[in-house]
């Protein structure tokens, strides 16, 4: 029994840390404060969306050895900045401003990916340069100046909320009752997959734990859906832009463990030299892992300069250490071959819920970075720790 229980603890140990700061902030808030109210649950969707989104290209990036994206914050800028141009001042249509933003990204990925793959000059060289480059040449396109308003059209796509946005002149009790709707339909769909999965397994004769430990994780996960989409139905709905980041969830789920190309990435951290001889195109999966962050960066740029309706001077600055702290936080080894795109979304969730908490209860902003600092430095020290206890057990 005590032996199952750690099992389950050492599985889960993330999303119990998570709970648990949650509860935490929740004790110490004053009376009358709640980090579960509807208002600041939305706000800790739509202020973490972009750390999200990048994380999770990030994390393919240090899947795939260890390998890291000094320049996505200023990817953000420069896609933003064009994202205005096209937008603001030229006024060209929006879906075909964010078809060129998205393929702005991608060079720009295939650029950095092009050095580090194929040349073999360190990510972390290339991307520093990415970083003041870019960063450059979007302040020269912004003339050092912000760009905006976007128009109506635009913001809606990433800033209005769902079903109100669907339904006509809809009361509370509508937009109450569908959001719920939506989370308990989420949740059904969550358990039912889990469970065809389990029994799909163990018909095949697969080593499988028992049910209980295996429906532990997404029958939390399901009760936390449906609590976020009921507060969220008190609050205006469901934020569109937690519609895109359930897309991106599941196809980079999806892609990370149930295609080639996304085991290819694993298996070169594991071990890049045993991948190459086994007949992996080394070369051209790392250079795929920088062309698809550049993507994902392009989406974190229009989430961005919709939310804030321009693209400002600032944009982007940190952003990058946010995503690479989310991937850490979250599971992702600092040498590669280990990471869930569930456990990244933890981790960004979990950054977050440390900021906001911390800034409910009035902590100053300099030792929130100290708080983000050290919890990072503890992180990848528990994952090296824990590396060198498993290889000295073996």
């Amino acid at each position: 029994m005590a032996k199952h229980f750690r099992s389950i603890t050492e599985k889960y140990a993330l999303l119990l840390v998570l709970l648990f700061t949650m509860l935490v902030f929740q004790i110490l808030l004053p009376d009358g404060v709640s980090l579960f109210s509807p208002h600041n649950l939305n706000n800790l969707i739509v202020q973490n969306s972009f750390v999200v989104i990048l994380a999770i290209g990030m994390m393919m990036c240090i899947a795939s050895g260890g390998h890291i994206d000094l320049a996505v914050g200023s990817i953000v800028i420069f896609v933003g900045a064009f994202a205005g141009i096209f937008i603001v001042n030229m006024g060209i249509n929006p879906y075909l401003a964010i078809l060129l933003c998205l393929g702005i990204g991608i060079l720009i990925g295939s650029w950095q990916g092009f050095w580090i793959a194929y040349i073999g000059i360190p990510s972390f060289i290339v991307t520093l340069s990415g970083m003041l480059t870019f960063r450059g040449l979007a302040l020269w396109l912004m003339g050092g100046r912000n760009i905006g308003p976007f128009p109506v059209e635009y913001r809606n796509l990433f800033n209005s909320f769902l079903p109100a946005h669907w339904l006509n002149n809809p009361n509370d009790d509508t937009v109450f009752i569908s959001t719920l709707l939506i989370g308990i339909a989420i949740s059904v769909v969550l358990i039912a997959m889990k469970l065809v999965s389990y029994f799909r397994r163990k018909s095949k004769g697969y080593e499988v734990e028992n049910i209980f430990s295996e429906m532990l994780y997404p029958v939390i996960i399901s009760a936390a859906v449906i609590f976020l989409f009921h507060q969220l139905g008190r609050h205006n709905g469901m934020p569109a832009v937690l519609l895109l980041l359930g897309v991106i969830f599941v196809a980079y789920s999806y892609f990370s463990q149930n295609t080639v190309l996304g085991r290819h990435l694993y298996a070169m951290g594991g071990n890049a030299k045993a991948a190459r001889l086994s007949g992996i195109n080394t070369k051209r999966t790392l250079f795929f892992a920088y062309a698809n962050n550049g993507l994902l960066a392009s989406v974190a740029a229009l989430v961005v300069v919709a939310r804030f309706n321009s693209v400002n001077t600032t944009a982007g600055e940190g952003f990058e250490l946010q995503a690479i702290a989310a991937c850490f936080i979250g599971g992702a080894s600092a040498y590669g071959g280990t990471g869930k795109v569930s456990g990244v979304v933890i981790g960004a969730i979990f950054m977050g819920v440390l900021n906001m908490g911390m800034s409910l209860l009035g902590v100053d902003m300099n030792l929130q970075r100290v708080t983000t600092g050290l919890v990072l430095l503890v992180a990848v020290a528990f994952d090296i720790i824990s590396k060198k206890r498993r290889a000295g057990a073996a």
